[in-house]
């Protein structure tokens, strides 16, 4: 009897399980598979005279690799994304080994606060915050002309440093989060014992607590990857039309010239991108307790 009921036990989990998962199935059919599966099917229509052929042709395809200004917005958002994902982790591990090996834990708390107080901000509020601190009438150029160190404004605003330096102000954050995250996960006897065994506190950094929080890192650069290169509000306000990304180009493509096809294409190749970079870092996407 035990057993029989044992088994009448699991089978109602599984399927109460399966009964809880269909509302999400359905919401990610719907709102996500479905609207994929029309872009890619789009991807391969035509736009003849303002209107939409379903002639399946892969001529956008080679359109857009064909294309110098197409294939530059595309390399354009490469470049950002790794200058802004690089800059982002080199200054963001010093201020999480920092948090979680030279803070008392008392404080770590409050300076966690303050962490994450960007992420309280508007996104195109912040981004607007930079443009009174950069632009040629802004804070910096209004300090360094009065001092006399400068007779001209620095062009630094609608520039591509403009655009990184928007991005690094907010993933900066995000990454020292996932960073301490993994770094207060290492047990202490780990690095104790190494000591014990007569390593460095260099040697004890670079073979014991780097590697371990090589998880850590990847998920914090993987996640700023994902979202800076889809963005499209800092680009806009800060990088203005100098130097055109894809989440720009696309926006061109839908509003001026109603090109659904190429849009398509565009958001195609860059989710490919990502599918790409996630593919090469999945395996170190685990923030197991080590």
């Amino acid at each position: 009897m035990p057993d029989i009921r044992g088994r009448n036990n699991n089978q109602k989990g599984l399927e109460f399980t399966r009964w809880a998962t269909q509302p999400a199935l359905i919401f990610t059919l719907i709102f996500f598979a479905g609207p994929l599966a029309v872009m890619v099917v789009v991807s391969f229509w035509q736009r003849v005279y303002g209107k939409l052929v379903a002639t399946w042709s892969g001529a956008n395809y080679s359109k857009f690799f064909g294309t110098d200004y197409l294939l530059e917005s595309l390399t354009n958002s490469i470049e950002v994304t790794l200058v802004t994902t690089i800059i982002s982790i080199l200054l963001a591990y010093p201020l999480a080994y920092i948090l979680a090996y030279r803070i008392s834990p008392k404080w770590q708390k409050v300076i966690l606060i303050f962490a994450v107080l960007p992420f309280w901000t508007a996104y195109v509020v912040r981004s607007y915050s930079w443009l009174l601190v950069i632009s040629e009438n802004g804070i910096i150029n209004y300090v360094l002309t009065g001092l006399g160190i400068i007779d001209q404004p620095l062009q630094m605003a609608y520039t591509r440093g403009a655009t990184i330096l928007g991005f690094v102000h907010f993933f900066t954050m995000l990454l020292t989060l996932t960073i301490y995250a993994n770094l207060v996960q290492i047990k202490p006897s780990y690095q104790k014992a190494a000591e014990d065994l007569g390593a460095s506190k260099l040697q004890v950094f670079f073979r014991i607590t780097l590697p371990l929080s090589i998880p850590g890192v990847a998920v914090g650069a993987f996640i700023t990857f994902v979202i800076a290169i889809g963005d499209y509000i800092t680009p806009q306000i800060l990088g203005g039309s100098t130097e055109v990304l894809v989440p720009q180009a696309i926006m061109l493509q839908v509003s001026r010239a109603a090109n659904f096809p190429m849009a398509s294409v565009m958001s195609i190749t860059l989710m490919l991108v990502i599918v790409i970079v996630y593919a090469m870092t999945s395996k170190h996407l685990k923030m197991d307790r080590v």
